[in-house]
């Protein structure tokens, strides 16, 4: 019984795996996806202020990371919460709409606080906006958007980790596409649950990685899968 129940230790994977393998995403069938990286959640004047005060150097290492993308030509696409629509009464039951549904009753189409950061924005990238749900893939069409794309890798960044980073991984992954997550371009709140987040609960959906190695290995190998 013992040998067994030690078998069957061996064979089960812990719940803090994440790969050690060199991160290996080819930019001709990649897309990087920005999750609610917008003037109202990210911005001067967040909804969320300890999410937006929590999260450091996130905006400038997707900065980079975004610069580097189209620069190799791999779309960026923004999913972006525009509000729910007027006269919207069910917004859902999560506790935390409570919190969100007056402070972003005002949000519509154009105005400031569903723009994407002005240092994550280019006129190149797609902007994918919803106006319900708590994370950007549920009965919307991004995920038609990112396969018409051409991609079945998706650079999955922005915020948070609390919410809609794990639940946009999971169903990107049930969906059939491969997610690779940089620890320095997501974020959530607060700075002791990101970590534990990204250990025991990302690392199970997706593949973690840093924008450091997603820079380096588009920059320095030529894309095989795009010749």
């Amino acid at each position: 019984m013992s040998s067994r129940r030690s078998a069957l230790e061996r064979k089960r994977l812990p719940m803090s795996a994440e790969s050690r393998r060199s991160i290996d995403v080819p930019r001709s069938r990649t897309a990087i996806l920005c999750v609610e990286c917008q003037n109202g959640v990210l911005g001067p004047d967040p909804v969320l202020p300890g999410l937006a005060d929590g999260v450091g150097p996130l905006v400038d290492n997707l900065a980079r990371l975004l610069g580097t993308a189209r620069a190799q030509g791999i779309p960026v696409v923004h999913a972006t919460f525009e509000g729910h629509p007027a006269g919207a009464t069910e917004v859902g039951t999560a506790r935390i709409w409570g919190l969100l549904s007056s402070a972003t009753r005002h949000w519509s189409p154009g105005h400031d606080e569903v723009a994407v950061l002005p240092s994550l924005s280019d006129p190149r990238d797609l902007v994918v906006p919803r106006h319900h749900g708590l994370f950007p893939t549920l009965d919307t069409e991004l995920i038609p958007v990112l396969k018409s794309l051409g991609v079945d890798s998706v650079v999955l960044t922005g915020v948070s980790l609390n919410i809609a980073i794990s639940f946009t991984a999971a169903h990107l992954g049930q969906s059939g596409l491969r997610v690779v997550v940089p620890r320095d371009a997501v974020g959530g709140t607060p700075q002791e649950f990101t970590e534990l987040a990204l250990k025991h609960s990302v690392a199970m959906l997706a593949q973690l990685s840093s924008v450091d190695e997603l820079i380096d290995g588009w920059s320095a190998t030529p894309d095989s899968a795009g010749q």
